[in-house]
């Protein structure tokens, strides 16, 4: 028969963890569980997919303009004509890498902006109802909320999950890409004129923080039902986004959707629009009807309602602030 353990009471010589100890814990605590939902990982399979196709469509564009690239290699296969097309695409290039650098890699991230945002919502659909709700049908704050965890340990590590969320399914995708790319670049003018669309990007991707971490805390921290918190969750997201896509919806519903507000600061953030309309007025292209889809494009791609949009996000998170701040108490 073994022995007995015996109960040792001496002093405790370990060295405290900290309070940066306790938030790390919160964070990647609900980062764990969310990774072992085969959802999830099929979330970040597709998004870091995305941040390899960036780092193609970079490398493709690099070369198909480099002396000896593969696409001078593959004109000479069609003939006099084909190469003299590529070498005025080079020399276009060559001559306006501001324009066209910036033009690809700024079409290449607003398109990418909306996968990461549609990425990030998904995750978050199945992240809310872990982040609060659960926490108060169980009673658990009364547990988590005592000394000596405060409340504002406990609000910053569930802030560090929605935060290593979106690194996961969209920051880091996009970073990654970016700099596959440049690694492979031809010249340094890639790396210098790019930076301004990855800045823009970057800067769409903090304004999406905050806006949705402060809406998924404020949804989660409602009720303490799971099963309500996603209902109401989806409704913000896709049923007034649908709602807002009516051409006749009033400004109040339009805005209404965190969506598509959202949607509204992407186009002036990244100004696609400057970008098509420079492009149609500066390139020496001689196709009439080429120049003039670009001019269009860019005034389609225009922000329309840019401060309006602005106005309700701020309503969104400090509105969503004041719910979760009620409710994040020992009940």
């Amino acid at each position: 028969m073994e022995a007995s353990r015996t109960l040792d009471l001496s002093r405790w010589r370990e060295e405290p963890h900290g309070v940066g100890y306790r938030r790390r814990v919160i964070a990647t605590a609900g980062l764990r569980q969310l990774w072992r939902t085969r959802f999830f990982r099929v979330l970040l399979a597709l998004a870091w997919t995305a941040g390899a196709m960036i780092a193609v469509g970079g490398f493709v564009f690099s070369q198909s303009i480099a002396s000896g690239g593969w696409l001078e290699t593959l004109a000479v296969r069609f003939g006099p004509r084909a190469e003299a097309i590529v070498a005025a695409i080079g020399g276009v290039v060559t001559l306006y890498p501001d324009i066209c650098v910036r033009g690809v890699f700024t079409l290449l991230f607003w398109a990418h902006s909306f996968l990461g945002l549609w990425l990030s919502l998904l995750a978050l659909t199945t992240l809310v109802p872990g982040l609060i709700t659960r926490d108060r049908a169980s009673n658990a704050l009364i547990v988590y909320l005592s000394r000596p965890l405060t409340s504002a340990d406990y609000l910053i590590g569930k802030f560090g999950t929605i935060v290593g969320v979106l690194l996961l399914v969209w920051t880091g995708p996009l970073l990654l890409g970016w700099i596959l790319s440049m690694l492979f670049a031809t010249d340094r003018d890639f790396v210098v004129y790019s930076s301004g669309p990855l800045l823009r990007a970057l800067s769409f991707n903090g304004i999406a923080l905050v806006t949705l971490s402060a809406i998924a805390l404020g949804v989660s921290a409602l009720g303490r039902n799971a099963r309500l918190t996603v209902v109401i969750w989806i409704c913000l997201w896709a049923v007034f986004g649908v709602m807002a896509t009516n051409p006749r919806a009033p400004t109040w519903i339009t805005r209404m959707s965190f969506a598509h507000d959202l949607g509204e600061v992407r186009q002036e953030v990244f100004r696609l629009d400057d970008v098509l309309a420079t492009a149609s007025a500066q390139l020496p292209v001689f196709d009439q009807r080429f120049t003039s889809n670009l001019a269009t494009a860019g005034k389609k791609a225009e922000a329309t309602d840019f401060g309006g949009a602005l106005a309700a996000l701020g309503v969104f998170v400090v509105g969503s602030s004041f719910v979760f701040l009620r409710r994040l108490r020992a009940e």
